[in-house]
């Protein structure tokens, strides 16, 4: 069994998390993978509070290869890319440090890049850990990416379109990573400043090769109550905004003529839209009044990403990069 094995790197860029990723990397340790066929690299991204000290007491007794760098420049890509270039691995496994791994996890990721040799990326599904039983407007209405959640029916798929995998629970052959210039700009600190994986994921999908999702893979998504509230949500959605931002201008690079039109006939219609709208269905009693204000901050956050890419050339020009394995 170990002759087939792919050696893979697991990779958990964190960020002043150092009370909760020590269950995040249990978990790592105890799956049922051979020890010899795995590392870890935990990629400090800047963090202030005891995260090395937790590290360094849990390398102590960790089973495999548990490797801790530091990254000063703020940024998830950052981190993400600096590791990749630190890992042993031919495949990389990408986790955030407030996940739980299935035991299992490595095993059935593995498996699908072997049904078709054209997989680049794998992922699987993204299940909720409830810390506190959560309200009913939240499993109405965003219980799903807004929390990365993903729950397909599907046991297997392969496809050669984006089908939702998040850098989560995302596994990835690491010279496709390097072919493909490494992940987008992301989250720094608790703002998404870029399109992270889905940029990663459309420059993969634009060089011809296929996506894997496999039910059998299964993270779990710890959701603490400070995750519960309508302010989260509301920082969601606008970090969506951005997201979607920058997407939309690496796709057609829009002048800023054009992106000034989007702002002033679309964005802008919609933030104040969306808003009264809120207004009048919490007034009426109504819940969706909870989705409509987070498109508010979708819209808003939406119309000053656009209007930076139309003010600051340099960050147009940092935008429009295909690499950023350097930053």
């Amino acid at each position: 069994m170990e002759q087939s094995c792919k050696f893979v790197t697991i990779i958990i860029p964190t960020y002043n998390r150092c009370n909760i990723i020590g269950k995040t990397i249990e978990s790592c340790f105890a799956q049922n993978y051979p020890k010899d066929k795995y590392e870890i690299i935990i990629a400090d991204n800047n963090s202030t509070d005891n995260t090395k000290q937790v590290i360094l007491e849990l390398q102590s007794r960790s089973p495999v290869n548990l490797k801790y760098i530091f990254e000063p420049r703020q940024g998830a890509h950052h981190a993400r890319n600096t590791a990749a270039k630190e890992s042993t691995g031919d495949f990389l496994y990408y986790t955030d440090d407030d996940m739980i791994a299935d035991e299992d996890l490595l095993t059935n990721m593995t498996r699908v890049f072997e049904i078709d040799k054209n997989v680049a990326v794998v992922g699987g599904r993204v299940l909720p850990k409830w810390e506190f039983d959560p309200p009913d407007w939240l499993l109405k209405y965003f219980k799903d990416g807004t929390l990365s959640l993903i729950d397909r029916p599907e046991k297997l798929i392969i496809a050669n379109f984006d089908i939702g995998i998040y850098s989560c629970h995302q596994m990835i052959r690491k010279e496709i990573l390097f072919e493909c210039g490494g992940f987008n700009p992301d989250i720094a600190k608790e703002t998404l400043i870029g399109n992270g994986e889905t940029g990663l994921n459309i420059k993969i999908l634009n060089k011809g090769y296929s996506f894997g999702y496999t039910s059998e893979a299964v993270s779990y998504h710890v959701i603490p109550r400070s995750r519960m509230t309508q302010k989260y949500i509301n920082s969601r959605y606008g970090n969506q905004g951005n997201c979607d931002s920058f997407t939309t201008f690496r796709k057609n690079e829009h002048t800023k003529k054009s992106l000034l039109k989007l702002i002033l006939f679309s964005h802008i219609p919609e933030t104040l839209g969306r808003y009264f709208r809120s207004v009048g269905k919490m007034i009426s009693g109504r819940d969706s009044w909870r989705l409509e204000r987070a498109f508010t901050h979708y819209y808003f956050h939406r119309t000053m990403a656009d209007l930076k890419l139309v003010t600051d050339d340099n960050w147009r020009e940092y935008a429009a990069k295909f690499n950023y394995l350097d930053g």
